[in-house]
């Protein structure tokens, strides 16, 4: 099966069960696995997810997480990488976006992933699908 990625906005909602998208999130975690995907993150989606884990719901859940995230495909982010991402946060050119998620853009077509497991319609914006 396939590649989908994992954005922060989905680890957050995941892990967080007073998240509005806690419930979504889990059946669509379901539908990941019933349907044999691999979920994919680079290290900087682990360390930014980490950081809010631990900074909102405390160290044992963001260690747990670092736990379960060897189960996924992980790319870990080399200077080629952040330098392109950093070109393309420059071109967008939007105080929202992210280099996290510029860095998931750059990555996702290399790779050829075309869906998004996360709740940021950034990703739609860049010709991505979300996962549904």
């Amino acid at each position: 099966m396939g590649l989908i990625l994992l954005d922060t906005s989905a680890i957050y909602a995941l892990a967080d069960r007073g998240d509005p998208n806690h419930r979504v999130a889990v059946e669509r975690l379901r539908q990941v696995e019933a349907q044999g995907h691999t979920l994919f993150v680079h290290s900087y989606i682990l360390a930014e997810s980490t950081a809010l884990l631990q900074r909102r719901l405390g160290l044992a859940v963001a260690l747990r997480f670092l736990e379960d995230a060897r189960a996924f495909r992980i790319h870990w982010v080399i200077s080629r990488d952040h330098e392109e991402a950093v070109r393309l946060l420059t071109t967008r050119g939007k105080p929202a976006l992210s280099l996290v998620d510029c860095v998931s853009f750059v990555l996702m077509k290399r790779y050829g992933i075309t869906t998004a497991f996360a709740f940021d319609e950034d990703f739609e914006r860049e010709g991505f699908q979300l996962l549904r």
